[in-house]
């Protein structure tokens, strides 16, 4: 019923389930009482031929979707379960991502793990989102419709899970009646919503997909080499 349909080839999704968020929910009453549920759908590594396939992996890059339905948890919107990126070695930096808004809308909290800048984005179809370097990040489905989202990232390093699930969640909890402190994050920074930020000096545009841009050697390679473009990401999200 999730399979999703790229490259003329069935993708199965990883599941998110809500067992899997306990930890991280604002509404914990209503997370004791409820039934587990399908939250979002993961489809990673994905490649429309075997030439594109190859192409992405001697970059280093990877090229996923994510759909998440609307949902309400008891009154907090559907998110992801947020993360942060390793630091690419040798560096001092972590490594950054893009998301492309494919169908619907999102909400990005983006923050540092020190938890001194705490960004929301929102976005729309078409809108590129980046997440600079030395920023985790949550998606959040604030709408009534389903949110399909594309991502490139580095494909040589796993998320970084354990920051947010030890705070029980983001700095800030997106709910009903709007966004809401998390009591575990009281060193936190004033929560500051931003237009999405420019991103023609990453060779990114609003009409067009990310996804041919893996197919231009070296466009993505700010992905890869963060540390080569600290000029582009210096102030990025001001």
């Amino acid at each position: 019923m999730n399979e999703l349909e790229f490259g003329g080839k069935t993708k199965e999704p990883d599941v998110r389930m809500l067992r899997d968020m306990d930890d991280v929910l604002y509404d914990q009453d209503w997370a004791r009482s409820a039934e587990n549920l399908e939250l979002y759908y993961m489809y990673r590594d994905l490649y429309l031929s075997r030439r594109d396939g190859d192409l992405f992996a001697e970059q280093g890059i990877r090229y996923d979707i994510t759909i998440i339905p609307p949902l309400i948890l008891g009154c907090e919107y559907v998110k992801t379960a947020g993360h942060y990126h390793p630091k690419v070695p040798g560096q001092d930096l972590t490594y950054p991502e893009v998301y492309e808004v494919l169908e619907g809308e999102a909400t990005y909290l983006l923050q540092k793990e020190d938890l001194s800048d705490v960004v929301v984005v929102r976005a729309r179809a078409g809108d590129k989102v980046v997440v600079p370097p030395d920023y985790g990040h949550i998606t959040i489905n604030d709408s009534n419709k389903r949110l399909k989202m594309a991502n490139f990232v580095a494909r040589e390093f796993s998320s970084i899970y354990g920051p947010i699930k030890e705070r029980g969640g983001g700095a800030y909890f997106l709910t009903e009646d709007g966004f809401v402190e998390n009591p575990r994050c009281e060193d936190a920074a004033p929560l500051r919503e931003i237009e999405v930020p420019k991103t023609k000096a990453l060779g990114l545009s609003k009409n067009r997909e990310i996804y041919p841009i893996g197919r231009e050697r070296g466009k993505l390679d700010w992905l890869v080499r963060p540390q080569d473009y600290g000029e582009i990401f210096g102030g990025f999200l001001d």
